[in-house]
């Protein structure tokens, strides 16, 4: 299967990022192209100046988010990388990655106790990662300070004419939506186990590093201090979709001080989940979030449908927009008082907003943070079939109500009964028979759930374009 992108992307850097001598020690320089920052878009923001506190971790971290971003793991595939996107959050520095088959995201979390220099800015940005850099970072050791820059030093914006590095890479559509799923499906995640350093590197040199195929999951359930591997979603359990996919935590597996794994709350029924690899890092976290089979990338698993489809999540989200500042995490509650939404329709609409970039998980802290990203969110409603197709039913009054809450979606020459029960859809579709809600809403319940919306659109609060005027007001004033 080909990934096919309808954009190119063009990266452009003052100079190549690398590993400098100085005389205080290395320099560890990450050049930045293009961003949003809370003054408006920037050609080349600067977020920080100091130094690493634990630098040959820090420097094997950042190769190891690096690695997921040239990977494929599903097919062999030339490698065409995106840069990882750095968010300035004002106390850390998150670098995030998608593989190319989108199926495994990497975030490091460089928290301030793992920074000592200037204040840590607010935005977000791509940063150059080449060839000689990363053979650079490899060679960073322990023995002498590292001071990371993120953007280009003060005299290099004044001096320089122009870009002198530019990078064109294909955008696929579907790594964009793989950042909107993401944080609705770790959103749900619960901490299910947590270990030493030492049982991390015994269970993660202990996994078979061959190449996973569909239905290779295993599952780990912590038994006392330790965790054991089972070919079974035992009680308890986290899945392990594609063992080898976690080989970029090897790289910094020395500097680990524990290991923390996420779930779901339950194992599902087929079995194979989704699951977050935490590995804990002297003043930093790195984790690896597994799409639950190394053939399924994050784009395709449909968890954001349900609020793109609604007309209500959408005018909730230009509301909650104004609000968001930088945080590096997102109160709802505080969301939901300032807008005057209930948490579940604030949740909403941080999922529609996730869906042009603009929201990520972090499940250490269960908590949404904000981040910007040169997407809109229409965009990703543009590119999903299953939307796009529920939207066209409604609109050739494919749906016709029955009774006791079962509903027939008419679609070519073929009549499917959807029935609504305690908030949830069933259909009798190939799509429902298959995967019984685990990817989503199929488009004969999404055009259901847009005609239930549509139903209820005379009981939405009033006057939606007041609240936003006085949600502007109120984020100004701060």
């Amino acid at each position: 299967m080909t990934t096919t992108a309808s954009a190119v992307h063009t990266y452009t850097y003052l100079r190549p990022s690398a590993v400098r001598g100085g005389a205080g020690g290395p320099e560890l320089g990450l050049e930045t192209s293009g961003g949003a920052t809370p003054a408006g878009a920037s050609a080349h923001p600067r977020f920080f100046s100091g130094f690493v506190t634990a630098p040959e971790a820090a420097a094997a971290a950042l190769l190891s988010v690096a690695d997921v971003a040239s990977a494929h793991y599903h097919q062999r595939l030339a490698a065409a990388s995106l840069d990882p996107v750095v968010t300035g959050s004002g106390d850390r520095l998150r670098f995030e990655s998608f593989s190319g088959c989108c199926g495994v995201y990497a975030r490091l979390d460089i928290l301030g106790e793992g920074l000592d220099g200037d204040d840590i800015g607010h935005g977000t940005t791509n940063v150059d990662v080449n060839n000689p850099l990363r053979e650079a970072l490899v060679r960073v050791g322990p023995s002498d300070p590292l001071h990371l820059r993120v953007g280009p030093e003060e005299l290099e914006v004044t001096t320089f004419d122009g870009p002198v590095v530019e990078k064109k890479v294909p955008l696929p559509d579907r790594w964009l939506r793989g950042f909107a799923e993401t944080q609705v499906i770790a959103s749900a995640f619960d901490l299910r186990a947590e270990v030493t350093a030492a049982e991390a590197v015994r269970l993660l040199r202990s996994l078979p590093r061959a190449r996973s195929g569909a239905g290779s999951a295993l599952w780990v359930v912590q038994a006392g201090r330790s965790l054991r591997p089972t070919t079974r979603p035992v009680p308890g359990a986290v899945c392990l979709p594609g063992p080898d996919r976690l080989s970029a935590l090897l790289r910094v597996l020395r500097h680990a001080t524990g290991l923390r794994l996420y779930g779901p709350p339950a194992t599902t029924a087929s079995g194979a989940a989704a699951s977050a690899w935490e590995l804990l890092l002297p003043g930093m976290r790195l984790t690896l979030t597994l799409s639950p089979d190394p053939a399924r990338g994050f784009s395709g698993e449909g968890a954001v449908l349900e609020a793109l489809s609604g007309e209500e999540a959408a005018e909730d989200a230009d509301l909650v927009s104004v609000l968001l500042a930088w945080e590096p995490r997102v109160d709802v509650g505080e969301l939901a008082r300032q807008s005057g939404l209930t948490p579940q329709r604030v949740r909403a609409a941080l999922t529609v907003l996730g869906t042009a970039g603009r929201i990520g998980y972090d499940t250490a802290e269960a908590a949404y943070f904000h981040r910007e990203l040169p997407y809109d969110a229409g965009r990703a409603e543009r590119h999903n079939p299953r939307l796009r197709a529920a939207r066209e039913l409604v609109a050739a009054g494919a749906v016709r109500a029955e009774a006791d809450g079962v509903f027939t979606v008419a679609a070519g020459d073929h009549d499917h009964r959807v029935r609504s029960g305690g908030g949830a859809l069933s259909c009798t579709c190939r799509w429902w028979a298959r995967y019984r809600g685990g990817r989503g809403p199929c488009r004969h319940a999404l055009a259901v759930r847009i005609t239930l919306d549509a139903r209820n659109d005379s009981d939405a609060p009033a006057s939606a374009a007041a609240a936003t005027a006085n949600a502007t007001t109120t984020a100004g004033a701060r």
